[in-house]
């Protein structure tokens, strides 16, 4: 009996105040079955369906921002006194290596006194700075790139055609080699950084000529990228008596040698400040 009419209450509250309504207000009510009453279920469903909204009691204004709460820490005060918790020795404790000022941890390396690894053992070698990466590139290849008309062997042939031609990707020159040598059939007239004898000695021998020009860092980036300049920067003589050896020497095709020097002026080189005139115009 009791059992019927609790269905028959909620279904008639649910014809009245909405099906989903009695439902949250039967589970926040949880009455027991034995104690459920109509009248004490009609007060828990109208509580629950009458509601306030509650208005903002202060309003946002400049001088009431701030930060989130953790936003901001209080600064630890050290030395203030025993009784902050962190006087006297200022939370470090008593002596040791970690309480000295200054030196709290050691530096890399630091084996805590003994004899480190890198002073164990002896240092061999050093690191060269005038040390160049000299990419090779062989007689058959420029041929190859002559017939195939990336080239122009009528105009004498510098790093900055062999770059923009993509035969070699180099970063500080070009060694000239001979492979391949019975292939090159075209007089050429090239510019590089090195050359070996057998490949001057069959460039000669078809009618052309090698020359071997001297950049640093500066003045190949000037030449392989002008547009970056506004003002071509003067080409810096051999830094090291060694370069300047290999340079003027007749033998090896150096552009300082005395015969070379007097009749051929490199196209690579620049003696002087020159105004870029291939930069375009803003």
């Amino acid at each position: 009996m009791l059992k019927t009419s609790v269905q028959q209450s909620v279904a008639q509250l649910q014809r009245q105040f909405g099906k989903k309504l009695v439902v949250s207000a039967c589970t926040a009510a949880t009455l027991n079955r034995s104690s459920l009453h109509t009248s004490a279920f009609k007060a828990a469903v109208h509580q629950q369906s009458t509601f306030e909204v509650s208005r903002p009691t202060k309003f946002l204004t400049l001088n009431g921002l701030r930060d989130n709460k953790g936003a901001r820490k209080i600064k630890k005060r050290l030395g203030r006194g025993h009784g902050s918790g962190h006087g006297k020795t200022s939370g470090r404790g008593q002596k040791g290596q970690n309480s000295r000022a200054g030196n709290g941890k050691p530096g890399a390396g630091f084996e805590g006194g003994q004899t480190p690894l890198t002073r164990v053992f002896p240092k061999r070698g050093f690191k060269n700075p005038f040390k160049r990466d000299l990419q090779p590139l062989n007689l058959d290849r420029i041929q190859h790139w002559i017939n195939t008309g990336r080239l122009d062997a009528s105009k004498p042939i510098t790093l900055k055609h062999i770059f923009d031609s993509n035969m070699v990707r180099f970063k500080d020159g070009v060694s000239l080699l001979a492979r391949g040598s019975e292939g090159l059939t075209t007089p050429i007239t090239i510019e590089v950084t090195r050359a070996s004898r057998m490949a001057i000695r069959r460039i000669e021998e078809l009618g052309g000529r090698v020359v071997c020009v001297y950049h640093n860092r500066l003045a190949l980036r000037a030449l392989l990228h002008p547009e970056k300049f506004e003002v071509l920067p003067k080409s810096a003589m051999p830094a090291t008596a060694k370069m300047k050896r290999i340079y003027a020497d007749p033998e090896r095709r150096g552009f300082l040698a005395p015969g070379i020097r007097d009749k051929y002026r490199p196209a690579s080189f620049n003696y002087s400040r020159v105004a870029n005139t291939s930069q375009p115009e803003a």
